[in-house]
């Protein structure tokens, strides 16, 4: 049964991710929500609850907008890792 509150999109764009005392690594995501992103990557050494940061561009046709967002790891797989964003409410 899907738990999801918002439905995936494939979504191919550029994501940095950025987790505190480490470089931050350019990855691609492969689908994206309103509430969480999954990103392909290698082993980034971040463990579910790991807190990051996140900036991706959206393209929405005429309009290209930069998102910044707060994540939190959770879950890592071979095939990447699965960032859910922190509520952004009033921004």
């Amino acid at each position: 049964m899907e738990r999801r509150l918002h439905a995936r999109h494939k979504a191919r764009t550029t994501v940095y991710v950025q987790a505190a005392g480490r470089p931050s690594k350019i990855c691609h995501s492969k689908n994206i929500s309103a509430n969480g992103v999954f990103v392909a990557t290698e082993n980034l050494g971040l463990h579910a609850g790991s807190v990051v940061e996140l900036a991706f561009a959206v393209d929405l046709g005429s309009v290209t907008r930069i998102h910044r967002r707060t994540a939190v790891v959770a879950h890592v797989s071979q095939g990447g890792t699965g960032l859910r964003m922190e509520h952004y409410a009033g921004r």
